[in-house]
């Protein structure tokens, strides 16, 4: 009798890669004309990457700057969460962007729903913050893979554990 195989899904971001990709944001700001003489800044911190610039273009440029750094490291940018603009001491504005790990309840729901609406014979579960697909056959979850990978759930998936 043929065992089952699974694969699981899982939204992941590496946090060195990050960390590596905002000391080049800083590098970079601190190089450019355009922020010279300014208080600009970006820090990690545990509930997410802070920016605070003087004004909205110096932040949209601090944001982009540290996108395509995340982007030539392949850190997900579908997982960075912008936060709301807020008015930040001496006239500065600040901004959060958190960073999302693993797949919200919400969205691992959707992602079930869909599997099983393809009418495909496989199983999907939640399994805390990721979401374990199981079968018989790996051509079914070689359709399941090809599928959510044409969805957009606002997140970067990723498919680990096939065996």
């Amino acid at each position: 009798m043929a065992k089952d195989e699974s694969f699981d899904i899982v939204s992941t971001v590496d946090m060195q890669e990050v960390d590596n990709a905002v000391n080049q944001t800083k590098k970079e700001i601190s190089q450019r004309y355009d922020f010279k003489n300014s208080k600009a800044q970006i820090t990690l911190e545990e509930e997410g990457i802070k920016i605070i610039a003087e004004d909205d273009f110096k932040l949209r440029s601090m944001i982009d700057v540290l996108q395509t750094k995340m982007i030539n490291r392949k850190v997900p940018v579908k997982n960075l969460d912008l936060g709301k603009v807020e008015d930040a001491s001496g006239g500065m504005m600040r901004q959060t962007i958190k960073i999302q790990q693993g797949i919200e309840m919400e969205k691992a729901r959707q992602v079930v729903k869909d599997i099983k609406n393809m009418k495909i014979k496989v199983q999907a579960q939640i399994m805390g913050d990721q979401v374990r697909v199981s079968g018989k056959n790996r051509d079914d979850l070689q359709k399941v893979i090809q599928f959510l990978k044409q969805q957009d759930y606002q997140i970067e998936l990723q498919f680990i554990n096939y065996r």
